[in-house]
């Protein structure tokens, strides 16, 4: 019998464990049992994701940046394909702000609910809401100071600091760049080692996802039933799915005024890399067919494709990005957190920089979010209300980054002269050739 993909054990885990709750309620003694022996489940998970947000930052970064190998070799082609992936990532993040700002999906919640909320899972509200008025007070220029650690063992004590591991991550993998590869070797190895490790430290987490999303959904329902918390909930996924369909558009749009070639072109050469996206949820595994389409059917001359596409699928994760933008607001809306102006634009540079850092497989995205709800000073307990819907989302922003990899793709070779007619084998011949 074949084994039940994870993102339907987990909708399962989800809808098993409201009505396990909407069971236990009917029961005088049931709340006090979900809080005292299915919870300690749920925060267990939570805190397995925290634990590994910041290692997986720290492999994945310098492991990325590393790859590059040499920047002066990268010359034109090199720094366009970087610097048109970090537009496209503040755009993708811009874009979730000024979404889940103007619907304001947490803002339907009551203030009862929302009380619930703060007393169940965020005690630590006020002292958040308290920092943010300290951050009001501070010069201008204070974001900019807090970025730069004077101490990387200390940043990496608290996921708070997470701008400041990127930092040093990044800056550690461009010196790592710059010294001689018989020097370098070693480290980079270790990395290499180091981010495997994350990465199958991320699968046995997952693995354990459905019954953590059983026991957070259980405990979410025991401690606040109210209604409205779960049609903000639907509110919320709609801002993201709104939000990635904006994203498409964007694409097209670059895509049009660039490269000259129509929206209708473009999607039919990528659909099928999509489609595998949204199936697996994972840029990486997406990536051979990704490279098929925008060689063969999208005419970007292989030079550019076997450069581009890797590296956007270590660094580019528009989807991810415009996502945790969306869930960061969201759960501070929820739980009654105004964000200044200062923190919005903290959550556009952790989320961008956070993304780079975003292994591309399934699930990391989550991890990801764990850096940005800290930097910005939003309960980090507030991921027991999206994470029930978070895998289906999952599978729908792998589609945005695969979508982007393509998009720069074909504005990069634009701009080298390696953009020509599509060329798609015929398949048999090929299959003859290799046999």
């Amino acid at each position: 019998m074949k084994k039940l993909a994870l993102h339907w054990q987990i909708l399962m885990g989800m809808a098993l464990g409201i009505l396990f709750a909407l069971g236990m309620v009917q029961l005088e003694s049931g709340p006090k049992l979900i809080a005292d022996w299915i919870k300690p489940f749920g925060t267990i998970f939570i805190n397995s994701l925290k634990l590994i947000a910041i290692p997986l930052i720290l492999a994945a970064l310098i492991k990325g940046i590393s790859d590059l190998r040499d920047i002066s070799s990268l010359s034109k082609m090199g720094f366009r394909t970087i610097i048109t992936y970090i537009i496209t990532t503040i755009v993708a993040v811009s874009i979730g702000l000024a979404v889940v700002s103007m619907i304001k999906p947490g803002g339907s919640i009551s203030e009862n609910t929302r009380d619930e909320l703060v007393e169940a899972y965020g005690g630590d509200a006020e002292m958040k809401r308290q920092d943010a008025e300290k951050q009001k007070a501070t010069g201008p220029l204070q974001a900019l100071i807090d970025i730069v650690p004077s101490n990387i063992f200390s940043a990496a004590s608290s996921n708070r600091n997470m701008l400041q591991v990127i930092f040093f991550a990044v800056f550690f993998g461009i010196a790592l760049i710059l010294i001689p590869e018989e020097k370098s070797s070693t480290v980079k190895k270790f990395f290499d080692g180091f981010n495997e490790v994350i990465l199958k430290m991320v699968d046995l987490i997952m693995l354990a996802a459905p019954y953590g999303v059983f026991a957070l959904m259980a405990a979410l329902v025991v401690e606040a039933p109210s209604a409205d918390l779960f049609a903000a909930l639907g509110m919320y996924a709609f801002c993201v799915v709104f939000g990635l369909a904006l994203m498409v558009v964007f694409y097209v749009m670059l895509v049009r005024v660039f490269t000259k070639k129509s929206p209708k072109f473009f999607l039919n050469g990528i659909a099928p890399a999509q489609l595998l996206a949204f199936s697996t949820s994972s840029s990486a595994a997406t990536l051979p067919v990704t490279m098929e389409r925008v060689t063969e059917h999208l005419g970007v001359e292989e030079e550019v494709s076997s450069f581009v596409l890797p590296i956007g699928a270590t660094i580019n994760m528009d989807g991810t990005s415009l996502y945790q933008a969306v869930a960061a607001v969201f759960i501070a809306q929820a739980f009654g957190i105004d964000l200044t102006f200062g923190t919005q634009m903290g959550i556009i540079a952790t989320a961008t920089m956070a993304s780079i850092g975003s292994a591309a497989v399934p699930g990391a995205g989550m991890v990801m979010l764990v850096g940005v709800l800290g930097y910005a000073g939003i309960p980090e307990a507030g991921l027991a209300l999206i994470f029930a819907v978070d895998r289906p989302l999952d599978m729908c922003r792998t589609i945005i980054n695969v979508t982007g990899d393509a998009t720069v793709s074909m504005l990069v070779a634009k701009s080298q002269n390696k953009l020509g007619d599509p060329k798609p084998k015929n398949w048999d011949d090929h299959y003859n050739e290799v046999k």
